[in-house]
């Protein structure tokens, strides 16, 4: 028999309360619980069907209902139920706001080029991530999904392998395990005496625990949503000193493969005290095809702890008071733009 809206809400109130209290639970305290606006007599009805259903039972004779072992498993399994569909309305939003954040982004690297005649560069923004939630799911008996949500609701997805089959109990422990010791940390505070705690928690299943660290630590380090936009390559032609066959072709190789931007990019990102203007001049570049060019860079931010940087790349005779000024209005406008739309 499937649980009709108000036994589902009245069995959810009782095992919230005697998880609170550890006391059994009565019809007066319930009516207190839910918005049903039930009086005690019809929650009473309800309570014995429910122990009748074999959600609830009763310790000892006048006493309140306590959850059975078929109640606590239908609330735990519901509990997972609205974990995964926030996790995908969570997705959604992302992948949508993601999309406008690209086209914002390509905008200002196109618009900077065109303003300033230089050839210009802009990244996603980059962060700390910390651990929000963590939720593993069986796809078979060899393999687990983890699904990792960080602060930002920035979700990554992770299959894990494993050497034998595990029942839900097991992994409903596991979950408790990982989401107790991690959630709130970052990579630097997952220490040793963190992942030794957890392993003597987890018992005979510690492998499996270090196998999904493993995967935890991974997706902390990848970058896979980082991007470097580019815009106005061509403009380098426009300066003799950097038009030989051989410059150019060096420069623009660069460019193109963008790997080698994130020397410059991500020099120094966390450190507080440069973020604000920087100018690489000459061999002050990390980037070796660079050391001929000026490179001048800001770090935008569209939340607490959440950074990007712009950068416009031009001659060492480049017009160094438009281009800050034209950066430090940028960073302005970028501001407006990501705390009001975004």
């Amino acid at each position: 028999m499937a649980l009709d809206e108000r036994k589902v809400k009245i069995l959810k109130a009782i095992i919230q309360n005697y998880l609170d209290t550890g006391e059994p639970v009565g019809s007066r305290t319930i009516s207190k619980y839910t918005d049903l606006n039930l009086s005690s007599a019809t929650i009473r009805n309800e309570m014995a069907d429910l122990e009748e259903l074999g959600y609830i039972i009763q310790p000892y004779t006048s006493a309140g209902r306590i959850p059975s072992d078929k109640g606590y498993r239908f609330y735990v399994d519901m509990l997972l139920e609205e974990k995964i569909q926030e996790v995908d309305d969570m997705k959604n939003i992302l992948i949508e706001k993601a999309d406008k954040l690209e086209n914002i982004l390509q905008q200002v690297a196109k618009m900077l080029a065109v303003n300033t005649n230089y050839t210009t560069m802009i990244t996603t923004p980059q962060y700390k991530k910390k651990l929000k939630f963590i939720q593993l799911t069986e796809i078979d008996e060899t393999q687990l999904l983890a699904v990792l949500v960080f602060e930002k609701n920035i979700i990554k997805n992770n299959i894990i392998h494993i050497s034998q089959a595990l029942d839900k109990e097991i992994i409903l422990k596991l979950n408790i395990i990982l989401n107790t010791f991690l959630t709130g940390l970052d990579m630097e505070e997952i220490n040793l005496p963190v992942i030794t705690k957890m392993k003597e928690q987890a018992g005979e299943y510690r492998v499996i625990v270090n196998d999904i660290l493993e995967a935890i630590m991974h997706a902390m380090e990848e970058d896979d949503d980082f991007k470097i936009y580019t815009s106005g390559a061509t403009n380098i032609l426009k300066y003799p000193e950097l038009s030989d066959r051989e410059r150019v072709s060096d420069i623009l190789y660069t460019l193109e493969e963008k790997k080698m931007l994130t020397e410059v990019i991500q020099n120094k990102m966390e450190d507080e005290d440069t973020r604000g203007i920087q100018v690489y001049i000459g061999d002050e570049s990390p980037v070796e095809s660079m050391k001929d060019c000026s490179v001048v860079t800001a770090t935008y931010e569209i939340d607490e702890g959440v950074y990007g940087k712009v950068g416009i790349i031009g001659p060492k005779r480049m017009d160094y008071e438009k281009v800050v000024s034209t950066l430090q209005s940028l960073m302005m406008q970028l501001d407006d733009i990501f705390k009001n739309k975004t």
